[in-house]
């Protein structure tokens, strides 16, 4: 807390038998939360106050200090600080493993940037400076596809939307169009479920086909997750709401219109759906963040920031010099959704220690659940999913190659014994992947070839690593493809050589 200044004040303190008057002299604190006021035993001698004579409290009245009349005294209980501040960041995930020590200070640094958080239900942050803009391929009058009217809706459908409309009002992140605006676009609205929960969603696929697209590149996710290796404390942050803290520029509201049987809304931040909202978020993060992007402390993705160090005293700093940057533009960060010092992690996926890195279960396991895709959309759906844990899959191109060559074209869709079989082998290996080890660059590696005239190429990349105290082999990935159409005449000896160096 800082002294901005003192200030005189008249204090009346009531008592039935007259009134205390007095004018103490305040010191006022820049961003105190204080409740109430002490005084001290100067001022309560001068006022006649008595609460230490513990058989007689009393007070006096005026200038007669031989009147007393009695006085009441009220037990102040004291809280353990660690105690308060934990219940003022009840909200977060606090690992088991920091000791006592280690939890107040990380405690005490998050008070001092309270501000930063969103709690509870507190207002979003508002971005400054990093407005963004859409541009549009067509041109006034905007084809059929932007002008569509709302969706037909069900009672139930219509209650959950009105409930939406009435919840995105409050954060301000919409606002109704007046009945003498012109209106060019409309999108309509769409409800979807998930767990019991409705999740409200324009329908902008066709505003992001005429969108011009930003091609700002993603960080790709297997590189920023080896960034973690040998990490002793990892810490994840997400943006409250993410790209709602993104203000929409005038001039491109109007291209956010949403349309239901409430009216026409217009979006003034970001909504999630747009084609280059992702884009414009990463550049935004890594053009704030880009030194400690740079020091190598920091993996950003999107609206999720990770923080990992090998020192306590270095990670504490860490943390607040990403907190003091998002203060001054107003990006607020879900305390809900911020993991404290873990050691292990889950992110983008992941299971991710200093050590290891694992398939997140709970991930997966809806996709395990599901059926037998019935057509190609779903099959490409499951195959775009599996093919991100690809690396903890042995012989992945060979299991699914089926399943590929059934989305192709002037293909028959159609889920044979073999297929199917291929479906079940790839749900079983994503369900029993192996836990495989970060690389140590300072120790040797084994690599494993495998090349088959009817399998295609693979290699697994393993490396011997000293693990609690006990030598260990662990499989750092696992990769493979298919064999081009040229490849597929070689003979079994002249495959190995183009799998070794295709492998390197």
């Amino acid at each position: 807390m800082t002294s901005i200044g003192t200030i005189i004040k008249e204090i009346i303190i009531p008592h039935r038998k007259g009134n205390i008057r007095l004018n103490p002299e305040f010191v006022v604190l820049e961003d105190a939360q204080i409740q109430g006021f002490l005084l001290g035993t100067d001022y309560q001698r001068m006022c006649g106050i008595d609460i230490y004579n513990s058989k007689n409290r009393h007070i006096t009245i005026g200038t007669n200090k031989d009147k007393k009349f009695s006085l009441e005294i009220y037990q102040i209980s004291t809280q353990d600080p660690m105690e308060k501040l934990l219940n003022e960041f009840r909200e977060g995930q606090f690992s088991t493993n920091l000791t006592s020590k280690q939890k107040l200070s990380l405690l005490k640094m998050l008070r001092r940037n309270r501000p930063e958080f969103a709690i509870g239900e507190e207002p979003l942050g508002k971005i400054k400076v990093h407005d963004i803009e859409l541009y549009l391929d067509a041109e006034r009058p905007y084809p059929p596809m932007l002008r569509r009217p709302p969706y037909p809706e069900s009672l139930e459908t219509r209650k959950e939307i009105e409930k939406h409309i009435n919840e995105i009002l409050g954060m301000d992140s919409i606002r109704k169009i007046g009945h003498t605006e012109i209106v060019e676009i409309t999108i309509p609205v769409l409800i979807t479920w998930h767990d019991g929960k409705s999740r409200f969603c324009g329908d902008f696929r066709a505003l992001n086909n005429y969108t011009k697209a930003d091609r700002y590149p993603l960080p790709r996710i297997p590189h920023a997750i080896d960034k973690l290796a040998k990490a002793k404390y990892v810490n994840k942050m997400d943006c409250m709401r993410g790209f709602h803290n993104n203000v929409v520029k005038p001039n491109s509201m109007k291209l956010l219109r949403i349309i239901c049987q409430m009216g026409i809304y217009e979006y003034t931040r970001m909504p999630f759906g747009i084609k280059n909202a992702p884009a414009h978020f990463q550049r935004m993060i890594d053009t704030i963040f880009q030194e400690e992007i740079l020091e190598g402390w920091m993996v950003v993705y999107i609206d999720d920031i990770i923080i990992y160090s090998e020192t306590w005293e270095d990670h504490v700093q860490y943390i607040e010099n990403v907190l003091s940057k998002c203060i001054p533009i107003n990006l607020k960060i879900s305390l809900k959704k911020f993991s404290f010092d873990q050691q292990e992690l889950l992110a983008l996926g992941h299971k991710v220690s200093g050590l290891s890195i694992a398939i997140e279960q709970n991930k997966v396991s809806a996709v395990l659940q599901k059926p037998v895709p019935r057509n190609i959309k779903e099959m490409q759906s499951f195959l775009g999913f599996v093919s991100y844990y690809r690396n903890h899959i042995k012989h992945f191109s060979h299991i699914a190659s089926s399943l590929y060559r059934l989305c192709s074209k002037d293909v028959v869709f159609e889920i044979t014994k073999e297929r199917r079989d291929s479906y079940e082998r790839i749900k079983h290996e994503l369900k029993n992947a192996p836990v495989c080890t970060f690389p140590d660059f300072e120790l040797p590696f084994k690599l494993y070839i495998d090349a088959s005239c009817s399998q295609g190429l693979g290699a697994d990349l393993h490396q011997r690593q000293i693990v609690y105290g006990e030598p260990r082999e662990g499989v750092i990935c696992y990769i493979s493809r298919q064999l081009k159409y040229s490849e597929a005449r070689y003979g079994a000896t002249q495959t190995e050589c183009p799998c070794l160096v295709w492998a390197l």
